[in-house]
């Protein structure tokens, strides 16, 4: 269908625009950009995660460090590898994978991440940067959501957007990158009352909730553009969003699916990221 906009497919045209940079870097004998992974312990959807980060790295040139730690790790272990990483000339990205054991503190391991090379855009310097309007790291999903806005013809600017969702590596972000495109934006929640008739008034209308197939066509104003965050695995093994896809999809101009929608997005941002990350040392 022609409303239906694929993320991996946009993702396919960014990635091949980083491997022409670092194909030119290579052959001028440059120094590559290289992003370092720090996964703890043995979750095998972060071990998935990883693994698909180090393709995508490889996919376009862009050299990875991966630091694995044992289940066990200290918070002094986690922070002296980041630390590590810091000051390892040849790393320009640090990314520290979601979620640590519950023995760690994360809020204290993001502080540890130098900002220049937070290309996760969790460091509270960045949060700020994002919310003051000030360049810096943007996380990579909120990032990757804008980029298919774009990719469908939207125009934001003096638009009605609605969030469903306020998660800091989701909601909060992207509802702040739509304000600072000029868009009036509602975030709606679990408190949120009456938010089908919310979501009904929106332009643009973002559903990173975590419930499958929750949003149907009578939450959806008419020629509206739907970007679908939800991940959810239904009885039958199939991948599903947030959006009941086959009932919204006639009634939108532009839609996501899930999956090939905003998740190829996420991995092509960190990839953007790393390469920001690099030009920006290296100037």
């Amino acid at each position: 269908m022609e409303n239906v906009y694929y993320g991996s497919e946009l993702a396919k045209e960014i990635r091949g625009e980083l491997k022409e940079k670092v194909d030119v870097l290579k052959q001028e004998g440059k120094r590559i950009p290289c992003l370092a992974v720090i996964l703890v312990g043995n979750n095998p959807a972060s071990l998935s995660y990883v693994k698909g980060k180090e393709k995508a790295c490889a996919s376009v040139g862009i050299e990875s460090k991966f630091y694995h730690l044992e289940e066990t790790a200290t918070q002094e272990e986690v922070e002296e590898t980041i630390e590590q990483c810091n000051n390892d000339e040849e790393v320009d990205g640090i990314l520290v994978q979601l979620p640590l054991p519950s023995h760690l503190n994360e809020t204290k391991a993001l502080l540890k991440i130098n900002p220049k090379k937070d290309v996760d855009g969790l460091h509270p310097l960045n949060v700020g940067n994002l919310y003051s309007g000030q360049p810096g790291f943007v996380p990579c999903t909120p990032l990757g959501i804008m980029e298919l806005l774009k990719y469908m013809n939207c125009e934001i600017d003096g638009k009605t957007a609605v969030v469903i969702g306020r998660s800091n590596l989701v909601g909060a972000p992207v509802a702040r990158l739509l304000q600072n495109e000029n868009a009036t934006v509602t975030v709606c929640h679990s408190h949120t009352k009456n938010m089908e008739e919310v979501c009904r008034q929106a332009d643009i209308l973002v559903v990173a909730m975590g419930k499958e197939k929750f949003v149907n066509h009578t939450f959806v104003k008419e020629g509206a553009y739907v970007i679908d965050v939800g991940i959810n695995r239904m009885e039958d093994g199939k991948l599903c969003g947030d959006v009941d896809f086959e009932d919204v999809k006639e009634h939108v101009r532009g839609i996501t699916p899930v999956p090939k929608g905003v998740g190829p997005m996420t991995i092509c941002m960190l990839l953007s990221n790393t390469m920001r990350a690099y030009e920006e040392r290296e100037k």
